[in-house]
């Protein structure tokens, strides 16, 4: 069973800095990629960032302001978000992919004031 955790949600205001954090209990599976997805209500879920091996990625909007990482030996992922906008402001979701099948946190509330 996986389980993961996050947690580094929060309210700030735009311009300011939060960072991510989600623990994976992965019970030995093979982790392939972890990554954040973002929902803002009324709109899809997007991807944010993904770290795969030595590989990263982001969406545009984020490129330059957001750091991915991944402690392997803690199964964990972190998001440094830095100068944050309103537009930021999204339910963030952790993401696992384990040979194509994926897992999903909770979800952690991300909130920026203007």
């Amino acid at each position: 069973q996986v389980q993961l955790m996050e947690s580094g949600g929060g309210l700030v205001q735009a311009g300011e800095s939060l960072t991510l954090s989600c623990a994976a209990s992965a019970g030995g599976i093979t982790i392939n990629a972890m990554g954040w997805h973002r929902q803002a209500p009324g709109k899809e879920r997007e991807l944010v960032a993904v770290i795969s091996g030595g590989s990263t990625n982001y969406k545009d909007s984020v490129k330059g302001r957001f750091t991915i990482s991944r402690d392997n030996a803690k199964n964990t992922v972190f998001l440094q978000m830095n100068n944050l906008k309103p537009e930021d402001t999204a339910v963030y979701y952790c993401n696992l992919d384990s040979n194509s099948r994926q897992y999903w946190g909770q979800g952690t509330q991300v909130t920026v004031s203007s």
